[in-house]
């Protein structure tokens, strides 16, 4: 019996030692997370308020708080932290327009990156790209395909980046009603920036319309606010109408914390400060010198820096510049924020330190990758049904070719913010999996991406002499493409490309095999439009593979044999050439930016992809009414769209909603507004339906200064992709 009443013993000594350690009420877990925060800043001396507000926050042993540092990545996974599951790029979930299995995604990555912080945290404390305030999602608008960081967003239309965005907030914050979060997103970067990258510090976006402003710059930062309750967002690099954003008090007071109501962390871009006041390199220097800038940014809610400038925190003060009590609103938000993760509290009552280790690059986690995978994969063309192969057809007698620059590539499938997989699959490596005989596969290089050729046409045509069947995989690479880049060759400037035509090797290439007679099936990885239009002589059958994450070449392997039925559709319009790009520094939408306001038809068109299947969308049944009185218009119009397979494969089809008010001049063309991803088995009908509110139907006003649904008509166009030739169209009256 002294064994379990020792371990009483024990067990009430601990209770009473946690007791008599919480001396004041910030230590207490019962008060909120708003209570804690105001006791504990009152505890505060002024240089320690300026240490927690720097993104590498040091501890304050006397108070009880831990070293942090808020810097941490999950774009597509738990990323720059070792092992994790690397999921598919950004802009490639984008193509899946699949909202529930994107939230289902950044709750794995969710998992992965609390049961991380949990072991980081048990073996002495966490650092960068450990901690659980992940500086995702970015949802930039990709208004130019020229930008080399448009692979970190989800897409050129406002809507599909708001929703898909509000997904990724859903599954990496968790439950609303959870004691704590679970961990902190964060929207970025605000606002009205997509490039260029080598002139990001210093370029100014101005003359914007208030239009572009709300309509498409703002749009998805609006709903992650308002709807999703981020808690984080971040300021970006370049100026806006002549202020840095990260000094904005248009974008950051008056919007963000006015007109939305926005109380909770604005972080600036690492260094973006430094942009206001350094002369090291071309920038905004708007700023005489670091107090300065540091004043302004605090003043305008600029809460954390990712940087050391606001170490200039008690100097600014010193010098009128700042107030404490500035100070104060500011270091209120981080300490309620990590308060709000349990990071203040022990272990043992946070719900999410519960979650085992075993999650990191589970199995199921590499399943769901896959599945992610499969559904971003867009079949942009196939000539003559060329696709899917048959794999039983290839033998040591009868070859396939598997040539080009990306083919035998794992690490181009990560795409860039990322994280490190147990195993990741080349398309080359997929393929294999599919022919039973080693022999029955021919790969070479053939070339680099851009230079450096392996084999002269004549050795290339001897070496495939007898293989009619080849898959070439080319493109470009996250290597090319990225966050300010050191980049020196043809077409491409600072992580951005001067041209979006494929790199002139590869498509020399492609046009020697097809006159040689090959059947050629080009798989094209890049995480951006690619100009294709010669292509689409040469090529019989086209596949946008993006960057598929760990199971990316696994995934397209089964879509090349047909084991997987693609149903990616272009989160992005796929030009014909360059002569249908405007100015690439031109941030006015009505230049002819994106889908909505292109006059021209491009090569493939924005929601665009090929199926197996052969689908046929009906007519729509609309019921119900949309009524305008002097306070609201009320009510709510249903549309059921019906969803014929005529085909033998089972398939999914995407059917999308696009509206515009008639008799508008001004404006986009039209904007979506819905869409769902269905299966319908082979030879069968499913049924879509859609509820449209008055939320859906908004479109600017220049009178309200903002997005509202007024009396009028308004058309509704639904079908497979925007290409209004391929659109029914159905009106809905707001009396």
């Amino acid at each position: 019996m002294k064994r379990p009443i020792l371990l009483l013993t024990m067990l009430l000594g601990s209770a009473l030692c946690l007791m008599s350690q919480a001396l004041y009420p910030y230590q207490d877990p019962n008060l909120t997370p708003d209570e804690r925060a105001a006791d504990l800043l009152s505890r505060l001396t002024l240089e320690q308020k300026a240490v927690l507000m720097v993104n590498t926050s040091s501890a304050i042993p006397e108070l009880g708080i831990r070293h942090y540092d808020w810097w941490s990545e999950a774009l597509h996974g738990y990323a720059r932290s070792g092992l994790a599951t690397v999921f598919p790029q950004s802009i490639a979930m984008a193509a899946s327009f699949d909202t529930e299995l994107v939230e289902r995604v950044f709750t794995a990555t969710s998992d992965e990156g609390r049961a991380k912080h949990t072991i980081y945290e048990q073996s002495g404390g966490s650092h960068q790209y450990q901690g659980l305030t992940v500086w995702t999602p970015n949802i930039n608008i990709f208004r130019d395909p020229r930008w080399g960081r448009g692979q970190e967003t989800y897409g050129e239309d406002p809507y599909l980046t708001a929703t898909m965005g509000l997904a990724v907030v859903r599954g990496l914050q968790g439950p609303e009603d959870s004691k704590y979060d679970k961990l902190h997103a964060c929207a970025k970067h605000y606002a009205v920036h997509s490039g260029p990258e080598y002139s990001r510090h210093a370029f100014n976006a101005e003359d914007i319309s208030l239009r572009d402003l709300t309509e498409t710059y703002l749009y998805a930062f609006e709903r992650l606010v308002r709807e999703g309750h981020v808690k984080e967002v971040m300021c970006a690099y370049n100026a806006f109408e002549g202020e840095p954003c990260c000094g904005s008090n248009t974008l950051l007071v008056q919007i963000l914390r006015n007109q939305w109501g926005y109380d909770d962390v604005v972080v600036s871009d690492c260094g973006a400060i430094d942009d206001f006041y350094s002369k090291s390199y071309d920038n905004h220097r708007t700023h005489p010198d670091a107090a300065s800038a540091t004043a302004d940014a605090v003043i305008n809610g600029t809460d954390l820096n990712c940087g050391g400038t606001y170490r200039h925190i008690p100097e600014a003060v010193e010098r009128g510049l700042l107030t404490e009590e500035q100070v104060n609103t500011s270091v209120f938000r981080l300490l309620r924020a990590r308060f709000q993760l349990g990071e203040m509290d022990p272990d043992s009552i946070v719900e999410w330190t519960k979650i085992s280790p075993d999650v990191i690059a589970c199995d199921e986690h590499d399943a769901l990758a896959l599945k992610m995978a499969h559904e971003t994969v867009v079949l942009l063309q196939n000539k003559r049904r060329a696709l899917p192969l048959d794999a039983s057809q290839y033998s040591a007698s009868r070859r396939l070719a598997v040539i080009g620059p990306n083919a035998a590539d794992t690490v181009i499938h990560w795409g860039n913010y990322n994280g490190t997989p147990r195993r990741t699959y080349s398309v080359l490596d997929g393929i294999r999996t599919k022919l039973s005989d080693p022999e029955a596969l021919y790969y070479n290089k053939v070339s680099g991406l851009v230079v450096d050729a392996e084999l002269s046409d004549d050795e290339l045509l001897a070496a495939l002499n007898g293989i009619t069947d080849v898959v070439y995989v080319g493109g470009i690479s996250p290597k090319l493409e990225g966050e300010e880049m050191r980049v020196d060759y043809e077409g491409f400037r600072g992580g951005d490309r001067t041209s979006i035509e494929l790199p002139a090797i590869q498509r020399h290439t492609l046009e020697v095999l097809h006159a040689a007679g090959k059947r050629v099936i080009y798989v094209n990885l890049s995480g951006s439009a690619i100009a294709l239009e010669p292509e689409t002589k040469s090529c019989d059958a086209i596949v946008q593979g993006w960057y598929g994450g760990q199971n990316g070449g696994i995934a397209i392997a089964d879509v090349l044999f047909g084991d997987y039925n693609p149903a990616g559709r272009l989160p992005v319009t796929f030009y014909k050439n360059d002569a249908q790009l405007p100015d690439y520094e031109d941030y006015n939408m009505s230049a002819g930016h994106t889908y909505r306001y292109m006059k021209e038809r491009p090569l493939f068109p924005f929601g665009y992809g090929l199926s197996y299947s052969k689908f046929r969308i009906g007519r729509a049944h609309k019921s119900g009414q949309l009524t305008a009185n002097a306070s609201a218009v009320e009510g709510e119009v249903e549309l059921t769209i019906p969803v014929k397979n005529l085909s033998h494969y089972d398939g999914e089809e995407v059917v999308q909603l696009y509206v515009a008010k008639k008799g508008e001049k001004e404006g986009p063309c039209y904007a979506l507004r819905g869409f769902k991803r269905v299966a319908v088995p082979a030879l069968s009908k499913q049924t879509v339906t859609f509820t449209l509110t008055e939320k859906d139907l908004r479109v600017f006003s220049q009178e309200a200064g903002k997005l509202v649904t007024t009396p009028g008509t308004y058309r509704i166009y639904y079908g497979p992709s925007s290409d209004k030739r391929r659109l029914r169209h159905v009106d809905v009256k707001v009396k």
